[in-house]
Parts: C-alpha cells; sequence; structure tokens
C-alpha cells in the first residue's frame, strides 16, 4: 500500500514566492496546493485538510492572522507563518494568533522544508495542538491535573498555566499571552511573575520524571509545551 504524501497548503500571494515553495516541497516529496488569498486560504483548509499551513501574513482580502485566528478555532493543523516584517512585535502577534512557527522573508526555500518536515513529525506523532497522552490526566476545569493517577501538586495558576500550555502542544505563548490567560481570576499577576511560576512549575514537574523536559522556553518570546 502507498504511503500517501503529507499535503502542504501555501498562502501567498507572490507568484514567485509561491513557484519557489511548490518547487522545493515537491522536491522534498510533499504535494502541494496553493492559494493567493486569505478567504480561499481559509475555505481550502476546510475542505482539503492540509497536513501543514504556510501561510504568509499580508494576503489579500482576510490576512494572514485573521485566516489563523479563524483556523484556530475548529482546528490544530501546524501552521507556519511568513512575514516580510522582522519586529519582534510583529512576530509575536503571529504566535500569539495561534501560528505554531515563523519565518521572516527573505528566507531559504531549505530552512522552510525543514520547518515543514519538523511540524509534519511532531503531528503525526501527536504532539500539536493535543492534550499529551504521556501519563497526564486532564479533567474539567475545576478537578486536578494527575500524573499515573496521583494528583500533581500545583497551585491554581500553575495549573491553568500547565493545563493551558499543555492541551495545544507545540503552541508558542508570549508571557502576554499567558498573563492575559490568569487576568480575570489573577488580576495581580505581572508579565515578569509569569516566569516565576513557569520556574517553579518546572521544578515540579522534573520531580515527575527527572528524564523529561515538559515546558519549554524559547529565547525572548515565552514558552510552550512538548515532551
Amino acid at each position: 500500500m502507498t504511503q500517501q504524501k503529507p499535503n502542504v497548503l501555501i498562502a501567498e500571494d507572490d507568484d514567485q514566492i509561491a513557484a519557489v515553495l511548490v518547487d522545493y516541497l515537491h522536491q522534498a516529496g510533499f504535494d502541494t496546493r496553493r492559494v493567493a488569498n486569505g478567504d480561499d486560504a481559509l475555505q481550502a483548509v476546510r475542505q482539503n485538510r492540509p497536513s501543514v499551513l504556510i501561510l504568509d501574513i499580508m494576503l489579500p482580502g482576510m490576512d494572514g492572522i485573521a485566516v489563523c485566528q479563524s483556523v484556530r478555532q475548529f482546528s490544530h493543523l501546524p501552521i507556519l507563518m511568513l512575514t516580510a516584517k522582522s519586529d519582534e512585535e510583529d512576530r509575536l502577534v503571529g504566535l500569539d494568533s495561534g501560528a505554531d512557527d515563523y519565518v521572516c522573508k527573505p528566507f531559504s526555500p531549505r530552512e522552510i522544508v525543514a520547518r515543514v518536515r519538523g511540524l509534519v513529525r511532531r503531528a503525526s506523532a501527536g504532539l500539536s495542538g493535543t492534550a499529551p497522552s504521556t501519563g497526564f490526566t486532564f479533567g474539567e476545569a475545576a478537578e486536578r491535573i494527575r500524573w499515573g493517577g496521583d494528583i500533581i501538586p500545583l497551585t491554581k495558576i500553575e495549573e491553568r498555566l500547565f493545563r493551558t500550555m499543555a492541551t495545544q502542544a507545540r503552541r508558542v505563548f508570549t508571557r502576554e499571552a499567558l498573563l492575559n490567560i490568569l487576568h480575570d481570576e489573577f488580576r495581580d499577576i505581572g508579565d515578569r511573575a509569569i516566569d516565576t511560576h513557569i520556574k517553579n512549575l518546572r521544578r515540579k514537574l522534573k520531580q515527575l520524571a527527572a528524564d523529561k523536559e515538559f515546558i519549554h522556553a524559547m529565547y525572548g518570546v515565552g514558552y510552550y509545551f512538548e515532551e
């Protein structure tokens, strides 16, 4: 039985850039489909269920941010965002909208291929946007998180942070995004206090499995869950 090739949806309005991406991805063994505006990108995601979405941030119609936010309402599809802007704020906006990764233009097509392979690999391992199946048990929000049947001794803040990241694996959360998640219930939490809570959370998780890392830091950006 022939194994189906991963299908990459490319949402890019620049014909030359799109052609280069199609060429390199085909050579790397991927099937591709290209659309040139945001509305078509959202429709293609719904209809074709691609393996990965390469999404330009500046698209006609719906822009890339709006597309990403819309996709995240119904899918954990891995999203690689392309942006012509290198400012940190623009990259953070992309990640906060739900993108899994980003690359600034101009870029190396080989880097795009490598990143797409990584996203496909993580998704096929069940690590992209799903609750982990590695010993953690997640009940309702009012219930405690368990590891191997035992309750993990987390504070309410630590539990909220971990539940948020672990059930959206590989998504990078900025400090601001995590702060917003906590804000309704814990209004006195500052952005730098997030680092302290994450540090304590990582220490407690390390006690569960000394050989594993669950919460990772992306320097200058934020934190994400991946075993």
